[in-house]
């Protein structure tokens, strides 16, 4: 189990170096790969400050990397140096690839229902500067976290669901995204999105929940759990795929407990892994360390 001190270090606040971007990579694994994007960089006038790279298999796997660099002293304006790179370096290669400016922070909605643990968790880690990203757009089901939201000075949209009014709902919520956002995090947001709505956003959604799934299901699993014995609560924070829980894993933890525990003292440890669990995968998210490979990822 992580200590205090490293959960800690893995949410200290980063300042983001001014006039730098990032490049993220996907592609087969092949010799020369590393050598021609740090030549291309070289040749242009960038400096590289942060490396990360991983293969699957160096014989036939798939490779990735993640480079950060100094745009100070880049000899081409912005577009006419990633088309260079596209043809130089990506299309050779077959890579899948994207840089991002620092100087651009990333837009991330929030869906929310009642439960405001984890999102006013994102909201001080925002107003700190823990989250390099903008808000444009908070849409609730509820309008019990209105009061938070407008204290911070965020917008908050209230969209009630049932079942007879899902698809109406959704179609409201992607007119308030769709353009606006970057990425959506669901700090509890305590429904199921369909795929409709998944394609109709077009960006990467972030999911938190428990992890007692799938042995205890429903509306109160922590009162199932104590019931139950258990020994560890944890949580797990992923992509947001059709298959319900099934999308793409960015981050996990856990805390062990005893059979000292109450309902109310599981949930309170639950509930404090999981706002430490969804804010590290929001910040691997933002500052691009994420990249996905079929189901499951790779977070440098």
């Amino acid at each position: 189990m992580l200590s205090s001190m490293t959960l800690d270090a893995r949410l200290t606040p980063t300042r983001t170096p001014e006039n730098t971007a990032r490049l993220t990579i996907s592609c087969p694994d092949k010799r020369g790969i590393v050598a021609a994007v740090s030549q291309f960089l070289h040749n242009h006038g960038a400096n590289i400050i942060h490396s990360d790279q991983h293969s699957t298999d160096p014989e036939g796997g798939q490779f990735f990397m993640r480079m950060e660099f100094y745009l100070e002293g880049l000899d081409l304006a912005r577009g006419a140096f990633e088309r260079a790179f596209a043809a130089v370096v990506a299309e050779p290669f077959a890579m899948d690839w994207r840089i991002w400016y620092s100087d651009q922070p990333k837009r991330m909605g929030i869906l929310v229902s009642q439960y405001d643990h984890c999102f006013l968790d994102l909201l001080w880690r925002w107003r700190r500067g823990e989250l390099d990203v903008e808000i444009p757009v908070i849409i609730s089901n509820h309008e019990a976290l209105r009061a938070d939201a407008e204290m911070f000075g965020l917008p908050f949209h209230v969209i009630a669901v049932s079942k007879d009014t899902k698809a109406q709902a959704e179609a409201e919520q992607l007119a308030l995204l769709q353009g606006k956002v970057d990425f959506v995090v669901l700090a509890r947001y305590m429904q199921i999105l369909s795929g409709d709505f998944l394609q109709g956003v077009g960006v990467p959604v972030i999911n938190i929940h428990h992890s007692f799934l799938p042995a205890f299901v429903g509306a109160n699993p922590y009162r199932a759990a104590f019931k139950r014995g258990v020994k560890l609560v944890g949580a797990t924070a992923h992509y947001v795929t059709e298959e319900l829980d099934a999308g793409p894993i960015i981050e996990q933890d856990v805390a062990r407990v005893t059979h000292r525990e109450t309902p109310e003292t599981l949930m309170r440890l639950g509930r404090d892994v999981e706002r430490q669990v969804l804010a590290r995968a929001v910040k691997a998210h933002v500052e691009d360390r994420v990249l996905v490979h079929g189901n499951k990822t790779m977070v440098f």
